[in-house]
């Protein structure tokens, strides 16, 4: 079974994905997240697509039901990421009801697409024969994407072409009217650009491919159209190669940066791959959040100026949380450098995993880095949690990722012509897949994220030397690794990021991975403003953060601090307080309250009211993605560093 990303054989990447054959997750967060996803999230998310009227649009539409069109413009995005939950669940367990449910979806979308391919609730029920007449927000070409996606995976997970033929006369439609006839314009929200590569990857008509190329040059010319954010907000200021960074609408933004790196390597166009390298290296170096979280503004859901990162403000919406994973992915795929998979994993079991709550029923789309005990709280504030929205691309943006997370575990390449198989990222799992000629079956055993051992068992292994490759994270700062040739060796990844082991492999043999996993303090740059003099603590691939609801003596969130040379006490609990295994931190720290002046919230250095009020008191800190599932109180992962007698530290 093939994931969300397979390059063709003619593709230039670096690494290909293993073709996975039922892979089992056996254990550890990805499991508890994967059982949810199905037991609770997916059928609700069902429940929601019938209550907000996105399946009576496509009723409407398809001339079965009366009314008008309900939601925004691109309501039927949300039936097709749903439909690619569905596709990617039926891959790892047969399901009747589900497998009945995107049969009969799939049989309405048929019935409501037009003649001539054309397939949009929106415009068909509310404005027909206004096709394409304001791209800048229509989004129809967006839902066409969501729509090819999600045909892609059903082809690939059940073998049924059903859908696929829908996205098929759709795709045709948009190359009759934007290549052959050289439509004007393109659409204000890119999603298409890499769903026409793949749907190109899957049926190999070069038509796909060629629209594609013609959305991805059109880009950053000024043919989207006037909108009240600007040029900037759609991408359509530069061209992509010359973009230096990374701007405008963050998830527009990132599913456009996906798009860019499928259709590079599919073409073998260095110049594209490079302009968007650049820009990812911008993004990490001054544009993401200590949680993997990606814009920093509200409004505009924009990507903020460099350093711009303020906890208690940035949006972080959790659709950009998922496309920034994709872009990486498709990185990783087309360079084989480790420092993708290094931020799939930082964003993943932080700013992602957050996103939803632990009982899968309820959703965030901003995620801040903090919030104060006073903060306040609305009926459709993105930054509280809510089953769905008016807006809900954020819900199935998460479902539909969980349900696809173990094909980003592993790839194979040449390494120095040597098969290798890569681990990226490290869960409970057993897979097998084709490799090298023959079959290869790996199980992976570990506690990961709570504890660094990673032991690697070779059940079924190909003829032949080849190699195993295990990704280093740069936290870890003294990895050792144990072979069958050799106990306890020190670890020095290569330059792209790995420990490499080679040799001829048979049935029993293990590697075992041990990382470190010592809690640390990690200061902010000096131009993030928002947290200068303040540190942030991390164990492992986790943020952790001090919630109200751990904090014991009285000490309030907000007026916590923390010394330069904490130590912390790592607490492995069975299960925290419903939430499942975790590790909790503790360390002494103070309470730090301050005077008035004139009623202000401001002191005169060396003045009398500018001694500080300090109270110890044992602070706990818990993995950042556990938050707000306890009730509500404050919460921060930037915490101000005390110095004792001098204040605040200067950092």
């Amino acid at each position: 079974m093939s994931g969300p990303a397979v390059p063709t054989s003619n593709a230039r990447t670096a690494h290909r994905p293993l073709r996975l054959e039922r892979p089992e997750l056996t254990g550890g967060p990805w499991r508890r997240w994967r059982d949810v996803n199905r037991a609770v999230s997916l059928p609700l998310a069902r429940e929601w697509l019938e209550r907000a009227g996105n399946l009576d649009n496509l009723r409407i539409a398809a001339g079965e039901a009366a009314g008008e069109h309900r939601g925004p413009v691109y309501t039927d995005s949300d039936v097709y990421k749903v439909l690619e939950t569905a596709a990617w669940e039926l891959g790892s367990a047969d399901d009747p009801d589900l497998a009945g449910f995107l049969a009969d979806t799939t049989r309405l979308l048929a019935r409501a697409q037009r003649d001539d391919g054309y397939l949009n609730s929106a415009y068909d029920v509310n404005q027909p024969g206004q096709r394409y007449s304001r791209l800048v927000d229509s989004h129809e070409m967006y839902c066409a994407g969501h729509l090819i996606q999600a045909a892609v995976a059903t082809h690939r997970t059940t073998g049924d072409t059903a859908l696929l033929d829908v996205a098929r006369r759709f795709a045709d439609h948009l190359a009759d009217v934007f290549l052959e006839h050289e439509g004007p314009g393109l659409d204000g929200h890119p999603e298409i650009e890499t769903a026409l590569v793949e749907l190109y990857r899957t049926t190999g008509e070069q038509r796909h491919l060629a629209l594609a190329s013609v959305f991805v040059e059109r880009r950053g010319r000024g043919l989207v159209g006037a909108h009240k954010h600007g040029r900037r907000h759609r991408q359509d200021h530069l061209p992509v190669r010359e973009a230096p960074a990374v701007t405008g609408h963050a998830v527009r933004g990132l599913y456009l940066e996906a798009g860019v790196v499928d259709l590079a390597s599919e073409t073998g166009d260095d110049s594209l791959l490079d302009a968007s390298e650049r820009r990812w290296l911008d993004m990490v170096a001054a544009r993401t959040s200590l949680t993997g979280g990606l814009g920093s503004r509200q409004v505009g859901e924009v990507f903020g100026e460099r350093y711009e990162l303020p906890p208690d403000l940035s949006y972080n919406e959790t659709c950009a949380s998922a496309a920034s994973i994709q872009w990486s992915w498709r990185l990783l795929l087309a360079t084989g450098r480790a420092r993708y998979a290094d931020l799939i994993e930082r964003t993943l079991y932080n700013a992602f995993a957050a996103a939803r709550s632990a009982d899968g029923r309820t959703y965030y789309k901003g995620n801040p880095l903090q919030r104060r005990a006073d903060h306040a709280e609305a009926v459709g504030d993105p930054r509280c949690r809510d089953e769905w929205f008016f807006s809900a691309c954020c819900p199935p943006a998460v479902t539909r990722l969980v349900a696809s997370l173990e094909h980003y575990a592993a790839t194979v390449s040449e390494h120095a012509g040597v098969p290798t198989v890569h681990l990226h990222q490290y869960a409970p799992l057993s897979l097998t897949a084709p490799f090298a000629g023959g079959r290869i079956g790996l199980r992976v055993e570990t506690d990961y994220p709570w504890q660094g051992r990673v032991a690697i068992t070779v059940a079924e292994a190909p003829e032949g030397p080849w190699a195993l490759a295990l990704r280093v994270p740069p936290w870890s700062a003294r990895t050792r690794l144990d072979t069958p040739d050799r106990k306890d060796v020190a670890v020095t990844a290569d330059q792209d990021g790995y420990a490499v082991v080679e040799r001829e492999w048979r049935a029993g043999d293990t590697v075992v991975l041990n990382l470190d996993m010592t809690p640390r303090l990690t200061l902010p740059h000096p131009r993030v403003d928002a947290v200068r003099g303040c540190a942030a603590v991390e164990r492992g691939p986790l943020v952790y953060c001090f919630e109200q609801a751990d904090q014991q003596d009285g000490a309030a969130v907000d007026d916590l601090a923390i010394r330069p040379g904490t130590v912390f006490e790592e607490v492995a609990h069975g299960d925290l307080d419903g939430l499942g295994p975790a590790v909790t931190l503790r360390a002494p720290a103070v309470t730090v309250s301050g005077a008035h002046e004139a009623g202000l919230p401001y002191r005169t250095l060396g003045g009398p009211a500018a001694v500080d009020t300090t109270r110890p008191v044992t602070a706990t800190a818990v993995p950042y993605h556990l938050w707000d599932n306890r009730g509500d109180g404050a919460m921060r992962v930037w915490m101000p560093l005390y110095a004792g007698d001098t204040g605040p530290a200067s950092v």
